[in-house]
C-alpha cells in the first residue's frame, strides 16, 4: 500500500449474556481484521454485553467499569501486540452514580490517547439510555494516531450533522461510529427498510459534507431483555468514502469482520472538488447554539 493507503477493520458480532464470551468474540474479531491488514479497528457499541438499555434496570449499572480499567488494559495490550489502533466502546463508571457511554482510542503502541463520551443520549421505546448515561462534557475531539487522524462519535450522535462537522473541523480524516441500532418488532414490516435507508443516508451525508471517510459499526442479531423487550439489530456495518459512496457493507443478519481499504488522498481530492469548508458562511450561522429560534 502507498503512504496514504490503509485498511479499516469493522467487528460486527452478536452478543449474549456471557460477558467474557462477548469480549472474547470481539478480541477474536479484532485479531482477524488485523490478520487481513486492518490498521485501525472499531468495535460495535457496548460490545461487552447485550444492549441493556432495552429496559430501566438498576442491576445493569454493575456492567460499568472505570477507564482506564480491565477492558482498556486488554485492548491496550492487543493494540501494542498487533501494532493497530483500536476504537473500543465501553460502559464507563466515572464516579459513583456518574456513568457514560464512552469510546476509547488506543494507539498502535498501546497508548490510551483518550476517550469520547457520547453527547447525544436517546430516550425511546427500547432505547432508554437517559436512565444510564450522562451526556459527554468534553466536546468533540480528533486524535492523531499512527495511521490517521480520527474522530469518534457514538450511535445516536450519527443523526446530528453538527457533531460530524465539529469533529471534522478538528481535523478528523475518518469518523468512527460504534453503533447499536435495530428494529422493534412492531416496526420492521412497515418501516424496516425505510429506517435502514435513513440511517445510512444521514451518515453518508456526513462523509460528503465533510469530505472524509465514515465508518459505522453496528451489532447484529435478536436480543431479548428480561422484561420481554425485543430488538433485531440490523447489522449492515459499512464504510463510506468522502464522496458518500458505500465502499463496503456487512451482512444484515450474520456476524462479519470487514477489512476495508481506504485511500486518504481522496480526502484532499474531494475537498478540492467540493470545497464545502471553503464556502462555509461562518459569519452567518448565529443561532445554531440555540435550542430553537422563535
Amino acid at each position: 500500500m502507498g503512504a496514504n493507503e490503509l485498511s479499516i477493520g469493522l467487528v460486527q458480532v452478536r452478543c449474549g449474556e456471557d460477558l467474557e464470551a462477548n469480549s472474547g468474540k470481539t478480541i477474536t474479531g479484532i485479531r482477524e481484521a488485523a490478520s487481513r491488514g486492518a490498521k485501525i479497528i472499531c468495535t460495535q457499541e457496548l460490545f461487552r454485553s447485550t444492549y441493556f438499555c432495552q429496559q430501566e434496570d438498576a442491576t445493569c449499572f454493575r456492567l460499568a467499569e472505570s477507564i482506564p480499567g480491565p477492558t482498556t488494559d486488554l485492548l491496550q495490550s492487543l493494540a501494542r501486540e498487533l501494532e493497530i489502533v483500536i476504537v473500543g466502546s465501553l460502559f464507563e463508571q466515572r464516579a459513583p452514580g456518574l456513568y457514560h457511554n464512552t469510546a476509547v482510542v488506543i494507539d498502535a503502541d498501546g497508548a490510551l490517547l483518550g476517550a469520547y463520551r457520547k453527547m447525544h443520549i436517546p430516550d425511546d421505546p427500547g432505547f432508554y439510555e437517559k436512565y444510564y448515561f450522562t451526556p459527554g462534557d468534553q466536546g468533540f475531539v480528533a486524535w492523531e494516531t499512527k495511521y490517521a487522524k480520527i474522530g469518534v462519535l457514538v450511535c445516536w450522535d450519527q443523526w446530528f450533522p453538527e457533531a460530524a462537522r465539529l469533529t471534522a473541523l478538528k481535523g478528523a480524516e475518518i469518523l468512527f461510529y460504534p453503533t447499536a441500532i435495530g428494529w422493534l418488532p412492531s416496526e420492521k414490516e412497515t418501516l424496516g427498510e425505510e429506517q435502514v435507508d435513513a440511517w445510512q443516508t444521514i451518515q453518508r451525508s456526513h462523509a460528503i459534507a465533510n469530505g472524509c471517510y465514515l465508518v459505522s459499526v453496528n451489532r447484529v442479531g435478536v436480543e431479548r431483555s428480561s422484561n420481554g423487550e425485543v430488538i433485531e439489530f440490523w447489522g449492515r456495518s459499512f464504510v463510506a468514502a468522502p464522496s458518500g459512496k458505500v465502499v463496503q457493507e456487512a451482512s444484515d443478519s450474520h456476524e462479519e469482520i470487514l477489512s476495508v481499504p481506504v485511500d486518504l488522498k481522496q480526502i484532499t481530492e474531494t475537498r478540492q472538488a467540493w470545497p464545502f469548508f471553503r464556502d462555509r458562511r461562518i459569519d452567518a450561522y448565529n443561532g445554531l447554539e440555540r435550542r430553537f429560534i422563535d
